[in-house]
């Protein structure tokens, strides 16, 4: 038996039909995927990351929105090709079992598992920061102790405490951390500390997407109409308020600076493949899902870009190191019933990021399920409500206990590594199908450009500026993974003037790989830890479970 045994495009459509999941309900439309692929993007991202990316790199973290969003243009392409041809809900983790086999199909859903989840987590705690921010504003305090995680509160505690009679000069977040770590119940040296609005909320959530896919989108679709109002209220009234001064310098840190917001803005983009998972309960699948991925890209690109000048204009980019930057911004303004609103919107509005992704992550381990790789019970359909019901419960318990005790910069750090994987192979898989010819079946494809040359004069062009401009073998040093992404390039070079690759999908490769050269030694090095768990998990069930190896043994 071998760990790259694949399916074909036929078995993968066929196995979905003939387990529960056939039994979903087919509801969604270009509109409802499309509004499903904006709660996903725009949720922690517009209304929380964004502010520490743009610290670390002022306004031209503007630019690496656009740098970022045209790779995912690439990706999304490769997405709608394989959404047409494959319209199954396993999303990347059934795109990898029919293009590269069982192995890679098996880390790319586990690696899933880990996107989603902690893509919640960061959500989550947003929605939390926001939540009491809210209720601030209504003169109700919420417990400082019940709303923050430990971690956190006993840095803050410390640094005040070493401050000693200089605390008052620290940040009033940090002090308020600080009170929250001291007025906190005991258990002995423990503090009580957790945050509890962040785990309800995915506990309300998980009740929602149990309950249905038609009653989750019409929430959802409520939802993202509030976001884009409130959304296009924000830059409206910010545009006033815009000091051209705060643009310049427009790169404070430098090229450095910019990138090292990498996995927060990369992290604010993910979540239009997310709607690939829903494919079993669209009406018309091959013509939707790619529509509703470009769709949503574009909209939230725009809106991204709007966002982020407007708030670096507004204030200076030092100021917006925060966890709710459109109400920070707005407060120091006096513009206070600008803040409230933001604050109740973005209460309801993150809630839709939450929602989108809770209804992904179930479809995922459904999918592997049915395929043998996970336990039987992850693709149990509930016979009243049609949805996953196991796996959504699962989903919920994951999601909502670290949410509890850990800090939305931890989240972020661990998120990306396994998603640029994905997209990768996503991208790579198209190459196998054109070789194929199964491209031909596809009611979408990407845009065909012969990369014959244009691969490998990129190639020669771009590392010669490399050398020329110095310090490349520098940088190398300091990136390892640069020469990976060298030797890629290299080698597609090659490939591509030997097989006519088409260009776009290789675009998609190196854009994805490069972005990965800029993560830290944090997001590689967990990523591997559980990619580690997952591969034993692999060995140890789903090598001998899977239906193909099942199959394999039938047929000799």
């Amino acid at each position: 038996m071998s760990i790259f045994r694949k399916k074909s495009v036929t078995q993968a459509i066929g196995d979905a039909g003939k387990h529960d999941s056939s039994n979903l309900m087919k509801v969604l439309g270009v509109r409802d995927l499309t509004s499903l692929g904006i709660a996903a993007i725009i949720g922690a991202g517009i209304f929380s990351t964004i502010g520490r990316a743009s610290f670390n790199g002022g306004p031209a973290v503007s630019l690496l929105f656009v740098f970022t969003a045209i790779a995912c243009v690439f990706t999304a392409l490769s997405y709608a090709q394989f959404a047409s041809t494959v319209p199954v809900s396993g999303s990347a983790y059934t795109y990898a079992y029919v293009s590269f086999g069982e192995i890679f199909a098996w880390i790319i859903g586990w690696a899933l598992i880990l996107e989603y989840a902690v893509s919640n987590m960061v959500v989550a705690i947003s929605w939390s920061e926001y939540f009491t921010s809210m209720l601030a504003g209504f003169g109700i305090k919420f417990p400082g102790w019940l709303a923050t995680d430990y971690g956190s509160a006993h840095r803050a505690y410390e640094q005040v405490r070493a401050a000693g009679a200089g605390a008052a000069s620290l940040p009033e977040n940090l002090r308020a951390l600080a009170s929250a770590y001291e007025a906190a119940p005991a258990l002995g040296n423990l503090r009580v500390i957790m945050d509890l609005p962040a785990g309800l909320i995915t506990v309300l959530i998980t009740a929602l997407v149990y309950i249905g896919i038609k009653e989750s989108r019409n929430a959802s679709n409520l939802l993202v109409v509030l976001k884009l109002i409130v959304i296009g209220l924000v830059i409206a009234v910010g545009a006033f308020y815009v000091k051209p001064a705060n643009w310049s310098p427009f790169a404070p840190n430098g090229v450095g600076g910019v990138l090292s917001g990498v996995a927060s803005v990369f992290f604010a983009f993910i979540g239009f493949d997310s709607i690939s998972t829903t494919a079993e309960e669209c009406r018309n699948p091959q013509r939707d899902l790619p529509r509703a991925m470009i769709y949503c890209l574009v909209i939230c690109t725009v809106l991204y870009v709007l966002i982020t000048l407007v708030l670096t204009g507004m204030v200076n980019f030092k100021e917006l190191g925060v966890d709710d930057p459109l109400a920070y911004v707005f407060q120091k303004l006096n513009l206070d019933f600008m803040a409230g609103v933001i604050s109740v919107s973005a209460v309801v509005a993150i809630t839709s990021a939450l929602l989108a992704y809770q209804l992904g992550q179930p479809r995922i381990w459904m999918t592997m399920s049915r395929d043998g790789l996970l336990w039987p019970k992850f693709s149990q359909i509930h016979p009243k409500y049609r949805t996953p019901s196991f796996a959504t419960i699962i989903t919920g318990v994951l999601v909502a206990v670290p949410s509890l005790f850990l800090d939305m910069q931890f989240f972020i750090d661990l998120t990306s590594v396994g998603t640029f994987f994905a997209f990768i192979l996503v991208c790579g898989g198209i190459l196998y199908l054109d070789a194929k010819g199964i491209s031909a079946q596809s009611k979408f494809r990407v845009p065909y450009v012969n990369g014959k040359y244009l691969i490998g004069l990129g190639f020669i062009a771009t590392f010669a500026y490399a050398v020329y401009a110095g310090g490349m073998l520098h940088a190398a040093e300091e990136k390892p993974l640069l020469f990976v992404f060298w030797a890629t390039w290299a080698t597609l070079s090659v490939l591509a003037y030997q097989r006519n690759f088409s260009l776009l999908p290789v675009l998609g490769i190196l854009t994805n790989l490069y972005l990965m050269t800029e993560l830290g030694v944090t997001n590689w090095a967990i990523f591997l830890v559980w990619l580690a768990i997952g591969l034993v998990i692999y060995f140890s069930y789903g090598f001998r479970k899977s239906k193909l190896a099942s199959r394999e043994l039938i047929s000799s």
